[in-house]
């Protein structure tokens, strides 16, 4: 008996020390581990949606104007989105051909768009009297689209936000704040306990998307290796931002405060990578018109076409889009991003499968015409171009297998031109489509599937 207990301790200790001695995935390996769903994804929903939809001058009017706590209090008496329905726009979401969505569970104002325990500056205290945020979460779960939230680190309503000298607060430069002396450890406390509301009473959630750094609030000043734990205690897969410190890639901390980068309204010029030459999960965040939240005179929407090849551009460089909208003060889309969106749809319906799963390509430059983008074995050559009839395909078409047109599956065929005198040329000859028949979804951006030797 004795032998066999020594015996068992003996196995217990060795498995013990195995498992000790096994390496743990921690930073980059963790973070591309934990966004490899979100890569494959690579199209989103961002919706910026709060007090600011009343006033319908966009999401930083309370700053632009520098309102104070009692001049925006009129817009929290009067909230009551009578036509919120996050079903909606889940579906709306998801005929567009979004994989993901990230709503503000509270933007810059201060306002929480649930049921928190923190503050009385909610939507459950006013005519709304709903948890708006329970509401999305459900509602874009039962489409089957993953779920983010984002959560602004700065608080324009909270008392101890400091006021006089932040650029960005309403109240900068205001002569009445000048001596006050606020708490910054108060504050941090009651952000932190937003956070684990957030993370710990509304299931699993897919992204939290923090919002921002700025001079000396970074990430120490956010505390931000404590908050990311407690994240991750209760939300061990969530994928987080790398906004907790500055966005700038000159001081991003590569995988130590987040998962991916995120450049605003605008496009890397290549590829992003590390300092090792590794791939970096990035997403570009962009507006559909020139406003976050609600901007009932911003009519400067981009077309479905511009929307498409910024797809495109985004995937050819290993990112991903997370696209707009603003709902206005009911709880609506506006029609216009309606309408775009059901036109970006009917295009991802025929040609997802050279965005989803899709990156970089191995050892193909930028065409004149058009991206590349590559999943595997087939590359998709994206025709962007709409003046250039023909293609010139010799510089690869010996590693070419089969071409098909990706929207009907049609076969196309490599063909000489007589006016190259290089017998071996290959091309493929393109129709021009005119202002008479040009039609969106069969003649901007014709994608041609490329079967790989």
């Amino acid at each position: 008996m004795k032998k066999s207990i020594l015996l068992f301790c003996f196995l217990l200790g060795c498995l013990t020390i195995t498992i000790a001695q096994k390496p743990s995935i921690t930073g980059y390996e963790a973070s591309m581990q934990r966004t490899q769903w979100w890569r494959e994804a690579r199209f989103g929903l961002f919706l910026h949606f709060g007090l600011y939809a009343i006033p319908a001058r966009g999401e930083w009017v309370k700053s632009i104007e520098k309102m104070s706590n009692e001049d925006y209090q009129q817009y929290f008496d009067e909230f009551n989105p009578v036509d919120y329905n996050p079903r909606e726009w889940a579906k709306v979401a998801k005929a567009a051909g979004m994989k993901y969505a990230v709503m503000t569970a509270k933007h810059h104002d201060g306002f929480a768009l649930w049921d928190t325990k923190q503050s009385d500056y909610k939507s459950t205290n006013t005519p709304c009297k709903r948890d708006l945020v329970k509401e999305y979460l459900e509602a874009f779960r039962a489409e089957g689209l993953k779920v983010g939230l984002y959560f602004s680190l700065i608080d324009w309503h909270h008392p101890d936000y400091p006021k006089f000298n932040d650029p960005y607060h309403p109240m900068r430069g205001n002569d009445k704040f000048k001596d006050e002396k606020p708490s910054w450890d108060r504050y941090l406390q009651f952000m932190h306990a937003q956070v684990k509301e957030l993370v710990s009473n509304y299931g699993k959630l897919d992204i939290i998307w923090f919002d921002f750094s700025y001079r000396d609030y970074n990430a120490e000043k956010w505390k931000a290796d404590e908050l990311i734990k407690m994240v991750r205690s209760y939300q061990p897969d969530v994928i987080i931002d790398n906004r907790l410190v500055e966005n700038d890639t000159t001081k991003y901390k590569a995988f130590a405060f987040g998962d991916f980068f995120t450049p605003e309204q605008q496009i890397p010029d290549r590829a992003m990578i590390d300092k090792q030459g590794r791939p970096v999960p990035w997403e570009t965040c962009m507006t559909l018109n020139n406003s976050w939240g609600y901007n009932r005179k911003d009519n400067d929407w981009k077309s479905p076409e511009i929307v498409i090849s910024t797809l495109v551009n985004c995937v050819s460089k290993g990112g991903n889009l997370l696209l707009n909208v603003g709902p206005d003060a009911r709880g609506n889309f506006p029609d216009e991003s309606i309408q775009i969106l059901s036109e970006v749809g009917k295009w991802m319906k025929k040609n997802g499968a050279s965005i989803y799963g899709c990156s970089t390509t191995a050892g193909f430059d930028k065409p004149e015409w058009g991206r590349f983008t590559q999943h595997g074995k087939f590359l998709y050559m994206h025709r962007l171009d709409l003046i250039s009839d023909r293609i010139n395909l010799t510089t690869f078409s010996d590693k070419i297998k089969r071409i098909t047109l990706l929207s009907d599956g049609s076969e196309v065929k490599q063909e000489t031109f007589w006016l190259d005198p290089n017998p071996a040329s290959r091309y493929l000859f393109l129709k021009r489509p005119t202002t008479q028949n040009y039609s969106f979804t069969k003649d901007f951006d014709n994608v041609f599937e490329v079967e790989l030797k």
